[in-house]
């Protein structure tokens, strides 16, 4: 299974650990085409060696090949936001949020009835909804 993991980096990078650790737990299950969106280097400028043309190529190839989405949309980023909207209808697609005091998920994220969006505190519960998630899609298939 190709996993397409989606997370802010132009964004906003606060949250580069927890992708870090949900990209550990999603290699249990697959293939994550998207490591690099968990390296704790890359920083707001993003992938500097590559162009931003290159980059656009290269994410839309990995997104045709993959088999299902999951994005942390706890950071806001245009960027996995229009990842989510270009493929919401041709693949499954996790939305992961932490809720944060003062702040709301965009309700073109949580009103979105082609997109799972699942809350969570810790990466215990991440391992828990992706395996439900895992699951579902399967059931969906046969």
């Amino acid at each position: 299974m190709k996993i397409y993991f989606a997370g802010s980096i132009r964004g906003g990078r606060r949250d580069k650990k927890i992708y870090f650790e949900i990209i550990k737990i999603l290699n249990k299950y697959g293939k994550v085409l998207t490591e690099h969106v968990g390296d704790k280097k890359l920083n707001v400028m993003g992938e500097r060696r590559l162009s931003e043309r290159k980059i656009y190529k290269r994410d839309q190839k990995w997104l045709r090949e993959s088999d299902l989405i999951v994005a942390e949309v706890t950071q806001p980023s245009l960027g996995v936001g229009y990842e989510i909207g270009k493929f919401e209808d041709k693949k499954p697609v996790l939305c992961l949020y932490r809720e944060i005091k003062g702040k709301s998920l965009s309700a073109m994220i949580a009103g979105n009835p082609n997109v799972e969006v699942v809350k969570y505190r810790n990466l215990k519960e991440v391992k828990d909804i992706f395996k439900k998630f895992l699951d579902k899609i399967k059931n969906k298939s046969k």
